[in-house]
């Protein structure tokens, strides 16, 4: 029950903030990005090292270095989606370009001991694509998406005593959802015959007498996005007698997100005289920002063939600022228009001033802790007789440990109670998941092969929404006097859920989804 009340009070707030539950798991649940090596064998870098994906992992690994090194990685991504929505099977896809680890590392002994050395690094790599189409449609008996505008009306009345003239105001506290949808008559007052069979005065959606009527709505969504977090990182890690190698990264992500959500909803009867043929909404929005953020590690190699990994990756703390605009076309029938049928459009910028919305906010991601393993087949110092290798990382992500404040010196009380709210429907909507990461490579001179296997669990706390990563990779690399190709493919299936909106009074309607995304990555690179 607690859960529910808390979502309650976000929806009837959701609309002067822009951030939902859904912008907590956007920032963490996510597969781990490196080197076309590093993705080859699963991602798995936590005790390994060597590679300069170890900077946003485990930056101990990059004690292991004792030369200089460049490092480019393009990359190439194909996504395709299978949704399941109301019974009915969509499709939908998208490629773009995409890029893993790339940078610099130097490496650097001690003057007086082979065994002691350092190294630093500035990398940067795309954390997270946001490229990615969805498109479903379906038939809905069940609810309308234009319920959430007039449950939001219905409880700022009930709440503040707010009329349609006061949400109708030109500095209007709802501007993206009951303000236009008001505006647009999409939702308004009626007169109903209440269960005492009393009549009352009752905030409905117009679709809602469709249901009422036992006709379905088709309803079809689409959202197109963009985007990424691309991060920048200078690390550091020293060797002390090759047995001890210890790591620090400083991250800084640089966040940019852009949706453009529209959803359109039709009668599918074929009556057109019960007040309501069809509307259509559109939701374009963008989030921009940055943050930093701490990366810790340690790898002990007890002997020359085995390394052991820990180590912590600290809450990102981000600036971001969300700018939204909003707009509702709505088509009307009679007998409700008595002129006829017409459309009235509606846009949220009627009350902002003409501009588009933004609001600026902290936003803090959950903690990572890894522990990790490695066995490496003949361990030599020379590399070059370094047969085969297998290693594996235990991730733990804390993914309801997101949380949210106001970004202004002096916040309202409702500010500090939103955000208190978004917090805590984020604690009880999604849990802790441990991700795993397995790989191995086989060395023949200067040729290599791997093979990479990751899972990454479900984020969601409660039944029926569930979500999993599983990646399978492969790749081959060329390693000679000094320079370095390596090719991987990485095929990675995603399920995971979509909610076009959330409601009150009852379960929500969702979109199963089933993701498969190819990325060919290829890394350049060059020891001086």
């Amino acid at each position: 029950m607690k859960r529910y009340l808390l979502l309650i009070n976000l929806i009837t707030c959701s609309a002067i903030y822009a951030q939902t539950p859904e912008d907590a798991l956007r920032y963490s649940f996510y597969p781990q990005n490196g080197s076309a090596r590093n993705l080859a064998i699963g991602g798995a870098m936590g005790s390994l090292g060597g590679d300069i994906t170890a900077t946003f992992v485990n930056p101990a690994g990059l004690g292991f270095y004792k030369t200089n090194e460049f490092i480019l990685t393009p990359g190439f991504l194909l996504n395709n989606n299978k949704i399941n929505f109301r019974e009915t099977a969509n499709k939908s896809k998208k490629n773009a370009m995409g890029f893993g680890t790339s940078g610099w590392v130097w490496g650097f002994g001690t003057r007086y001991k082979k065994d002691v050395s350092n190294a630093i690094s500035f990398a940067v790599t795309q954390t997270a694509n946001f490229n990615n189409s969805i498109v479903y449609n379906g038939l809905n008996n069940y609810s309308s998406f234009s319920e959430q505008f007039a449950e939001e009306f219905a409880k700022a009345n009930a709440r503040y005593g707010y009329t349609i003239d006061d949400v109708l105001n030109a500095n209007s506290r709802y501007p993206y959802g009951s303000a236009p949808a008001l505006l647009s008559y999409l939702i308004d007052t009626f007169t109903v015959t209440g269960t005492n069979g009393q009549k009352e005065i009752k905030v409905k959606a117009v679709p809602e007498f469709i249901l009422d009527a036992g006709q379905a709505l088709k309803q079809e969504m689409s959202r197109t996005t963009s985007g990424g977090i691309t991060e920048l990182a200078l690390g550091f890690a020293h060797n002390y007698q090759d047995k001890w190698f210890f790591g620090g990264t400083l991250g800084m992500p640089i966040v940019k997100y852009k949706s453009v959500t529209n959803f359109k909803e039709s009668d599918t009867s074929n009556n057109n005289q019960n007040s309501f043929k069809q509307f259509e909404y559109t939701d374009d929005f963008t989030t921009k920002g940055f943050g930093l953020n701490a990366k810790l590690g340690i790898i002990y190699r007890p002997q020359e063939y085995i390394r052991l990994g820990l180590a912590i990756h600290t809450p990102t703390v981000m600036g971001l600022t969300d700018t939204r605009t909003t707009t509702i076309k709505n088509q009307i029938e009679k007998p409700w228009w008595p002129r006829g049928d017409t459309t009235v459009n509606a846009s949220s910028t009627t009350f902002t001033n003409g501009e588009p919305g933004k609001a600026s906010y902290m936003q803090t991601t959950p903690f990572k802790v890894m522990l990790s393993a490695s066995y490496v087949f003949r361990e030599v110092s020379n590399t070059k007789k370094q047969r085969a290798f297998i290693t594996a990382d235990a991730e733990y992500v804390a993914h309801n440990g997101s949380r949210f404040k106001s970004d202004n010196e002096n916040p309202t009380d409702e500010e500090k109670i939103y955000y208190k709210e978004l917090g805590s429907v984020v604690k009880s909507e999604y849990k802790g998941a441990f991700n795993f990461r397995l790989g191995g490579e086989l060395k023949f001179n200067t040729i290599m092969g791997r093979l990479g296997f990751a899972y990454y669990g479900n984020p969601y706390k409660n039944a029926p929404y569930k979500a999993n990563r599983m990646l399978l990779s492969g790749g081959l690399g060329y390693r000679n006097k000094g320079m370095f190709i390596d090719v991987t493919y990485v095929h990675n299936i995603s399920k995971d859920v979509d909610l076009p909106y959330r409601l009150e009074d009852r379960a929500n309607t969702y979109a199963s989804l089933k993701q498969q995304r190819g990325n060919i990555v290829a890394t350049v690179g060059f020891k001086f």
